[in-house]
Formats: structure tokens, sequence, C-alpha cells
């Protein structure tokens, strides 16, 4: 409980994601993910750096390839010169699709949480 004497904001909060034909398609963890790949090159290295393990983030990845309209990561298989994992042009679109809708829905999340009433009499 409370300090019934403070003044209490309350704030509208969120998540965004896209769903797909398998259920989620992007949310924010993906997300992550996908500019992770980008900045390590390999889906291995962006696992490592999440904390997640390379069979979850590879399911996520196949997951998305498999619901976009065209792969969001391209994989190169592993051997000599080693793997590694690239985004496609609609990987990277896709970063930016989402980040400008999240930017938009954080600006309605602020501007709903502006409208909100104070409760001044702590009830």
């Amino acid at each position: 409980m409370g300090n019934r004497n403070s003044k209490c904001r309350y704030a509208v909060r969120g998540r965004l994601w896209i769903d797909g034909p398998e259920g989620t398609f992007l949310g924010h963890g993906r997300m992550v993910l996908l500019e992770r790949i980008h900045h390590h090159g390999s889906i291995s290295a962006a696992a490592r750096s999440m904390s997640m393990s390379y069979r979850h983030a590879w399911d996520l990845v196949d997951s998305m390839n498999r619901q976009a309209p065209h792969p969001l990561v391209s994989k190169a298989v592993g051997g000599k010169g080693g793997g590694g994992a690239t985004l496609t042009a609609a990987g990277l679109e896709a970063l930016d699709v989402f980040h400008r809708l999240q930017q938009a829905f954080v600006e309605f999340l602020e501007e709903r949480t502006g409208a909100l009433p104070w409760l001044e009499d702590g009830r």
C-alpha cells in the first residue's frame, strides 16, 4: 500500500507486437534478436548476447522467416569459413517498420497518460 497522503499518478502501459499466421510474428524481444543478429553477424552470437539458448533464437528466426512474405534472416551454414547470419532487405525493413510503430505507440501511451486524472485525496 502506498502513502495515502501522496499524489498517485496513473500511467497507461502496453506492449506492441504484430501477430502472424502462427501467433507472434514481431515483438520487442524478436526485434532485439534481429538487431543483435545484424550487429554480430550470427544467430549464436546474438543469442549469447541476450543470454538466450541458440535453439530458442533459431526457433524465433525460423518462425519469423516462415511467417514473413520474404525471409528476414539469411543463414549461412557453418564449415571451414564458419557460418553466419545477416538480415535481408525485408529484415531491415521489418526493423524500421516496427521501430516506427513502437514510437507511435509510445506517443499514444504518453498522450493517454497525460489525459488521466491525478488522485489528490488518496481514494
